[in-house]
């Protein structure tokens, strides 16, 4: 056996120009591995791409939130490659608001249009471009995480913007329909998810904080919330619901239109809800809230100057 090894270098001829046979091997293999990128990024693109969202919006009297909400997340949505379409769910009867309720019929009246949601509140924006929309590949996905929500905070906190698939919803039966006013819908559907062996997970690696990740447009001034809690509520609002949801949510289809802001358009449904009286009479307060006949008077007026597309 020889003391050492020499190298020899071996040349070969490729177009009459002789090139290093070990130079032309390193440079196959670059040429490989930036292919093979290219092609997991493209086959990624086209997964996305065969995914539907459905954004939804459970709605009522915000319609100035409205039309900065609609060309913001149309934008933010574009230029992630996200196949997308808005629908605003507009609660038209006279029972107080019910997030939960509308977000239920939102899912059924895009069952067979769309195989993921984003349940997403119209007074919130993201701003930081790292926030994906993407389809959520193994759990539900908070995105308003509550180290990135500019109010909410505590570790069980799932509102703002959520995103699950179509059978993750239709697993723990949607949302609870009782809860009528303002807040605890979320923390009960959190409890609807974890009773279901679903984990919730989220954003990693956000380079921002609760200043700014998301734009805020809700004015407690503007938009006092209804946090009146009447009789039995008071006690409900902790509890977990096992008996309403989506498989039994009762309303009744008014109108659909199209709306247009700026180019960017939403689906807007108008519906009634149904209020079982015996089992939730809080559903109506003896008295509407002063702000509200103002809300929903500017509302219409706004309303009026636009022009609607009936489908």
């Amino acid at each position: 056996m020889p003391d050492s090894l020499h190298v020899i270098n071996v040349y070969i001829i490729i177009n009459s120009t002789l090139i290093s046979l070990h130079l032309y091997l390193k440079c196959l293999n670059i040429c490989y591995s930036l292919s093979s990128s290219r092609v997991a990024q493209d086959t990624a693109s086209q997964t996305q791409t065969h995914h539907r969202l459905a954004v939804i919006v459970p709605f009522r009297d915000r319609f100035e939130e409205l039309s900065q909400f609609v060309p913001h997340i149309s934008s933010f949505l574009k230029e992630q490659n996200i196949n997308f379409s808005i629908y605003v769910i507009n609660q038209s009867d006279s029972y107080r608001f019910n997030r939960a309720a509308l977000i239920n019929v939102g899912a059924l009246v895009t069952a067979n249009q769309f195989d993921y949601m984003a349940i997403h509140d119209v007074d919130l924006l993201p701003i930081n471009k790292e926030l994906s929309y993407r389809w959520p590949i193994n759990s539900p996905h908070h995105l308003a995480a509550p180290w990135l929500h500019p109010l909410y905070h505590y570790e069980t906190f799932i509102g703002g913007i959520f995103l699950i698939t179509r059978e993750q919803y239709k697993l723990v039966n949607g949302m609870s329909n009782n809860f009528w006013g303002w807040g605890r819908e979320d923390d009960e559907f959190y409890k609807r998810l974890t009773s279901s062996g679903l984990s919730v997970s989220r954003p990693g690696n956000i380079g921002t904080g609760t200043e700014d990740t998301f734009i805020h447009l809700h004015s407690p001034q503007w938009r006092p919330r209804d946090t009146v809690r009447l009789g039995e509520q008071r006690k409900s609002q902790f509890q977990r619901d096992t008996i309403t949801g989506l498989l039994n949510i009762q309303y009744q289809l008014l109108r659909k239109q199209v709306i247009d802001f700026d180019g960017a358009s939403c689906y807007v449904f108008y519906v009634e809800l149904y209020c079982d009286l015996a089992l939730t009479p809080f559903c109506k307060l003896k008295e509407t809230p002063r702000h509200s006949n103002n809300a929903k008077t500017t509302t219409r007026t706004a309303n009026e100057k636009l022009i609607h597309n009936e489908i």
